[in-house]
């Protein structure tokens, strides 16, 4: 084990926060896999399997960024659970990565278990991660992104 789980009762990111570098590098080393790392052709590939979840659940996106080690999404409400969304979209994404021949890696899924989930309560909520996720890909010298399956949320 390498140390407790982050437990937090806040909805802002605590990303921030100071943490034990040593023990984060023996967790990395304890990994079974390499951790993924998506190309720009393999974020594309990403969105296209994503495109197709979107529109078998007629799922409404607000904003989207694909980044080499993450992805942020703002979804609009739907009567199935943000959870079941998200496996939608980890199990295209895959196929997709499949079919392309893109498929990074040799671990069964290139995706960490579940999804952190944050609840936007209000239009300023949302219209705020609209935002940070418009602009996430600057913060990794990264162009924005613009995605087909996106709906744009006017202020």
């Amino acid at each position: 084990m390498h140390g407790k789980a982050t437990k937090v009762e806040v909805r802002h990111s605590v990303a921030h926060v100071v943490h034990d570098i040593n023990q984060r590098r023996a967790a990395k080393a304890a990994m079974k896999y390499p951790p993924v790392r998506f190309t720009g052709i393999q974020a594309a590939c990403v969105a296209r399997g994503f495109a197709t979840a979107i529109q078998e659940g007629r799922y409404i996106f607000y904003a989207c960024c694909i980044l080499p080690e993450h992805v942020h999404l703002v979804v609009a409400d739907h009567a199935r659970p943000v959870r079941q969304i998200v496996g939608h979209l980890k199990a295209n994404a895959v196929r997709q990565l499949r079919e392309e021949n893109l498929y990074p890696g040799e671990a069964p899924s290139p995706w960490g278990r579940g999804c952190w989930a944050v609840y936007l309560y209000s239009e300023a909520d949302t219209l705020r991660s609209v935002r940070y996720v418009e602009n996430n890909p600057l913060k990794e010298a990264k162009r924005k992104q613009v995605w087909s399956f996106v709906t744009p949320l006017a202020p």
